[in-house]
């Protein structure tokens, strides 16, 4: 194999990645009765969901709930400012297990909200 294709099938986003956080979002503990979507994004995966509790959108349409991006080694997790449209840093993690569990219990709603 040469390296470049070596390279892209270890970039992200990649489909493996992409199914290990579909299935760990399952094991969720916020909006338990909607179905979150895991997108590519720039470097990584974005998070979206319906919004259930309307504290966003008042209509239940479809918001931002975080962004997880691989960096120089590092799983890096990002929330949604909606009222400022912008992603914010919340933390870096060696592995994307770590990043999941924090995601998924979520005790401060700043994921999903």
């Amino acid at each position: 194999m040469a390296a470049s294709q070596s390279l892209t099938a270890a970039g992200h986003p990649n489909d493996v990645d992409r199914k290990r956080i579909e299935r760990a979002l399952q094991a969720r503990q916020r909006y338990l009765y909607v179905r979150p979507s895991v997108v590519p994004a720039q470097g990584g995966y974005r998070i979206e969901s319906p919004c259930c509790s309307r504290n966003v959108d008042r209509e239940g349409g479809v918001i931002d709930v975080a962004l997880i991006q691989f960096s120089q080694g590092y799983w890096r997790l990002y929330r949604k400012d909606h009222a400022q449209g912008t992603w914010e840093p919340h933390g870096a993690f060696g592995r994307l297990g770590d990043l999941l569990d924090l995601l998924n219990v979520d005790a401060d709603r700043q994921f999903w909200q």
